[in-house]
């Protein structure tokens, strides 16, 4: 009776093993593909910020200004200061 018992043991915790072991692989594989995801989504924010100051440049906002809004810098002799 108690080999048969041990037997039991022995096949039931060889079986959990085997099954914790794939469980950890499956688990591992996943945790991989999301650390790549997330250096991919790093790299996609570092492109983004570098874009986001490219437009945000000053010079930038100064072209924009001049060609769409025909905005300009005044010269002295169009500005006109107004004392109390």
């Amino acid at each position: 009776m108690s080999v048969i018992f041990m037997v039991t043991v022995v096949l039931a915790s060889a079986i959990s093993v085997v099954y914790i072991k794939h469980s950890s692989r499956g688990i591992f594989i996943e945790l991989q593909e999301l650390e790549k995801q997330r250096d991919e989504l790093n790299e996609e924010w570092e492109r983004l910020l570098l874009e986001q100051s490219t437009w945000a440049g000053l010079g930038r906002v100064k072209q924009q200004a001049e060609i769409s809004l025909m905005m300009f810098r005044p010269i002295k002799v169009i500005v006109v200061v107004i004392r109390p």
